[in-house]
């Protein structure tokens, strides 16, 4: 009979120790696909920069309802933020930044695009914000064909782009959604990169003539409210958002498998067809447009 308690025991023992190893395993994994940086996929930017006629074409890319491009919350309530452009310049050189509208006159940069024109071609240079995304997180996008962008920059109806739209006050198309968790956002916002361009991660620094003209439009009232809550401090012993993913080498090796010489390319950038939509209800909030109208501030 002794001999039958002891080994009833030594089985419930062994079960309650497996029980708790898997309780272990399942809350570390949780724990690092959470990161705020996972929110907002720069390759989907670049390719929606790519693809835009405008500024203001590029930020209506960025807030689209249906395309879901951003799933960013940053100020956490409970709907995705509206993320603005504003954009200076000086001689061949464009910096626009994407801002998040936390609230009434508080914006957090999220990241910058520098342009820069020279005799033989346009270079492009995604920057995602230290503070969300980590120090050094480039993306050099090179497009398949010249972007449409380009003739807008150097035309004859170029002005500087200042959002018009602020906390409140929206454009009629922009529907507040709820964010999804990043796994389900990063399976669906793959459709939105057009794997024809390449994605480009070497260790590139912003030009100081760039870093300069950023200074006159920055925001940063997040991290003035959350100092502590850097990515540097989220995540112990990693550099940037490359190192949340140690899969990322794989798929960026596949888009820089192809040199593609984009200024003389004619071949149209697509975008894949089979996009799949993202299956939530709206979420809205009243709205109503600036009495300035749909143009934006012009310097």
């Amino acid at each position: 009979m002794n001999l039958k308690n002891a080994l009833f025991t030594f089985i419930c023992f062994i079960f309650v120790s497996e029980l708790s190893a898997q309780e272990t395993t399942t809350t570390t994994v949780s724990a690092n696909s959470t990161d705020i940086s996972m929110n907002l996929d720069l390759e989907a930017v670049s390719s929606a920069f790519g693809e835009s006629k405008d500024l203001e074409d590029f930020e209506k890319k960025l807030n689209d309802p249906e395309a879901r491009i951003s799933n960013l919350d940053l100020n956490e309530d409970g709907n995705v933020d509206y993320l603005r452009v504003v954009e200076v310049s000086e001689n061949q050189t464009h910096v626009v930044t994407i801002q998040s509208v936390l609230a009434k006159d508080e914006f957090q940069d999220v990241a910058t695009i520098d342009i820069e024109k020279s005799e033989k071609n346009t270079s492009v240079l995604v920057t995602g914000d230290e503070y969300i995304y980590g120090s050094n997180y480039y993306i050099s996008p090179f497009y398949n064909t010249i972007p449409p962008i380009y003739g807008w920059f150097w035309g004859p109806y170029y002005n500087p782009w200042m959002s018009p739209w602020y906390w409140g006050f929206y454009p009629p198309y922009f529907r507040p959604w709820r964010p999804f968790p990043p796994h389900i956002y990063h399976n669906n916002v793959h459709v939105h990169i057009n794997n024809h361009n390449r994605y480009n991660r070497d260790h590139v620094k912003r030009n100081h003539r760039a870093k300069h003209l950023q200074k006159s439009v920055r925001h940063n009232d997040l991290q003035k409210k959350s100092p502590n809550n850097s990515f540097k401090n989220r995540n112990s012993g990693m550099s940037n958002k490359h190192d949340l993913n140690p899969n990322n080498n794989t798929r960026y090796n596949r888009s820089n498998s192809r040199q593609i010489d984009r200024s003389s390319s004619t071949r149209p950038i697509s975008r894949p067809s089979n996009t799949r939509s993202f299956n939530r209800p709206s979420y809205s909030r009243p709205m109503s447009r600036p009495a300035g109208g749909f143009g934006g501030f012009r310097r």
